[in-house]
């Protein structure tokens, strides 16, 4: 009788952030009462999960303290360098306590915006395909080639160009083997997609909403609080 496969979360969030502030970690922001890496992780709760790894720095003492939902799902991992080393680490620390068949979401600690629906059908769309999957939002803007002096060289066709975002879903053994190879390979590695796409393992992409946002800049939290609160009355 085959074992029925369980769906883990990887949350990396051993980041410095620097581009939203140098002394203030954007994962540890509060929105309504509660950090921004607490919305995200209750997010993914929203999942029948068998457990979310947090991959975080090895000098944070505060993310244990916090008051996440279903507490004895969560583990802790120390993160890497870069984003790409914290979702190895998180992944070596779940082949000791999950099947390498497994299904593991792997999703930004600073996107707490993402909706159960959305969350639902990546879910269900790679299972069902039994094919890795990441969600997605097709290109809206005309987009520019920008050249020496901020000159404009081209104007670039969006017509198959989509934006990625996470969670990124894969089976487990199939995602860690793809990081490992990329980084041995030398191969930048700026989400998991970019990784499968480089043992050519294919991905699939699921459509989702823009308002996944990621909070990168001060400004972004703002834009999260008014997210939160709209998607709390609809």
């Amino acid at each position: 009788m085959k074992t029925q496969t369980k769906l883990w979360a990887v949350v990396p969030a051993a980041g410095s952030g620097s581009r939203f502030s140098k002394t203030e970690l954007k994962q540890y922001q509060y929105i309504q009462d509660h950090t921004v890496l607490e919305h995200t992780v209750s997010r993914l709760n929203s999942l029948d999960l068998a457990g979310c790894v947090l991959a975080i720095g090895e000098q944070d003492n505060f993310a244990k303290t916090l008051s996440f939902q279903h507490k004895e799902k969560l583990h802790f991992c120390i993160g890497g360098t870069e984003r790409v080393h914290s979702v190895l680490n998180a992944l070596i620390y779940l082949s000791d306590i999950a099947h390498e068949d497994d299904w593991v979401l792997v999703h930004d600690a600073a996107r707490p915006c993402v909706t159960s629906d959305c969350l639902i059908r990546l879910v269900e769309s790679a299972q069902h395909s039994n094919q890795s999957a990441i969600l997605a939002i097709p290109v809206r803007d005309t987009l520019k080639h920008v050249v020496s002096q901020n000159q404009i060289g081209k104007t670039v066709s969006r017509e198959f160009l989509w934006q990625a975002q996470t969670p990124q879903m894969a089976r487990l053994h199939v995602l860690k083997s793809a990081i490992e190879q990329a980084l041995a390979d030398h191969t930048v590695i700026t989400d998991e997609a970019s990784a499968l796409e480089h043992v050519n393992e294919p991905v699939k992409v699921v459509q989702g909403r823009s308002d996944n946002i990621k909070i990168t800049y001060a400004d972004d939290l703002e834009l999260a609080r008014l997210i939160l609160q709209s998607q709390s009355h609809s």
